[in-house]
């Protein structure tokens, strides 16, 4: 068995979370940024050390290969994003190049003999922060092999159109030319020229702290779907309209969190998780009593069966009145849960096993641009501790030697394909 470099680790740990350091102990560093570009000239020129060919596609994804003794073998690719969200952390996506890098480092210092070619790369825009959606690039170049009601969000066209939301301005395409890094459509990911893809990142919640576990073998990302509840009432003044008289949108969306919670965890459903996170008022003003609330509501679970029982909670608000108000669910949007490819994860399991690392089986309840690729390609992912499973925050924390044993069990289970192949 092969083993990573710890203090390589921790370098490259400590240097990528410079380029975009908030001075608390976290980075913002959207997509395409000057702070991205300087996390990917630093790829670049480790990689480069390492003797891997440098490709960029037409949407900024960066690979980087060591050549197999095969020069017709399909590549093997480990990869995952660079950006962040605002006053995120220094593991998030980072980590998953961070580790990707390591095995290349690492192949190439203790000249590991493998037939096909090994790419550690960069997915462009995977937080959507500054230009969404989440996953744009990802989506782009898995377009044709993504399910129907997925597939149109990700139109190449439509995507280099994506507006900042923070300056209304620049759009993701305008900012792709300017960085430098549009490349060619020939060098992107895709069936005729990968084998397959490994993706390690950090647990972003408290299963394996918990459990005592370094590594999660990870078999699944979650199911879900996610819904607009919208109230409708009538605007009076606040001072002067006597309150059992009024149509309160803020005080019946209220009403109708409180019935959600309690409805739905009658069910009982084990290990489901549920949201209602994002939120619009109007005319969100002191002085006036709202006359429209509308807040999101998602719900994540492997079975798609559960699901549907949540989902009727969900819509049985629709079928009452909410302090004088009226209520309407509207689908925003939904997906299957995605399984990874079963080879690959007895690959990760036998790894970990083999090295001795402490693992457990676990399902993703975030998205990943792997779940994309999985379409497309055999795919996998390996989890991370993450401390008191904090995640997209500025005190988020993974152990430099778990996350030096993520990317040992990468390594040997990238050699394992390498070998089945």
């Amino acid at each position: 068995m092969y083993k990573c470099n710890e203090d390589r680790m921790k370098d490259k740990i400590n240097t990528f979370s410079r380029f975009g350091a908030t001075g608390n102990g976290g980075i913002t560093r959207y997509s395409l940024s000057e702070e991205a570009l300087q996390a990917r000239a630093e790829f670049e020129k480790r990689m480069e050390k390492t003797g891997a060919i440098i490709e960029i596609d037409d949407v900024g994804n960066i690979y980087a290969t060591l050549e197999g003794t095969d020069k017709n073998a399909k590549r093997i690719v480990m990869g995952s994003h660079a950006d962040s969200v605002k006053n995120g952390g220094n593991y998030d996506g980072i980590l998953g190049v961070i580790s990707a890098m390591e095995v290349l480092e690492t192949i190439a210092e203790q000249k590991i003999p493998h037939k096909h070619p090994i790419t550690a790369m960069i997915w462009t825009n995977e937080e959507g922060s500054l230009y969404p959606p989440a996953m744009m690039c990802s989506g782009i170049v898995c377009n044709d092999y993504l399910p129907e009601d997925i597939k149109h969000n990700f139109e190449y066209d439509k995507m280099m159109n994506s507006v900042s939301i923070e300056d209304r301005t620049t759009t993701f395409g305008e900012a792709l030319e300017k960085s430098g890094y549009k490349g060619n459509k020939s060098y992107r990911l895709s069936r005729e020229n990968a084998l397959c893809m490994f993706e390690t990142h950090i647990e972003q919640g408290p299963i394996l702290e918990e459990a005592g576990n370094e590594i999660g073998v990870v078999d699944c990302v979650l199911g879900m779907f996610n819904q607009r509840i919208k109230f409708y009432g009538q605007t009076v003044h606040a001072g002067t309209f006597p309150m059992n008289k009024r149509k309160d949108a803020f005080f019946a969306a209220a009403q109708a969190i409180l019935y959600l919670h309690e409805e739905i965890d009658k069910l009982g459903i084990k290990d489901l998780v549920y949201t209602t996170g994002e939120v619009v008022c109007h005319p969100c003003v002191h002085t006036c009593v709202p006359d429209y609330f509308d807040f999101s509501f998602e719900a994540r679970h492997e079975d798609a069966k559960e699901l549907e029982k949540v989902l009727a909670v969900v819509k049985s608000c629709a079928d009452k009145e909410w302090a004088g108000c009226r209520c309407e669910t509207v689908p925003a949007w939904n997906r299957d849960t995605v399984y990874w490819d079963k080879k690959l994860v007895g690959y990760v399991e036998e790894s970990a096993k083999e090295l001795g690392v402490k693992y457990q089986y676990i399902h993703s309840g975030a998205g990943h641009d792997a779940q994309f690729v999985s379409y497309m390609i055999p795919t996998t992912m390996i989890f991370v501790q993450s401390k008191n499973g904090l995640s997209h925050c500025e005190e988020e924390y993974s152990d430099p030697k778990h996350c030096t044993d993520g990317a040992t069990v990468m390594l040997n289970s990238v050699l394992k394909a390498d070998v089945s192949e």
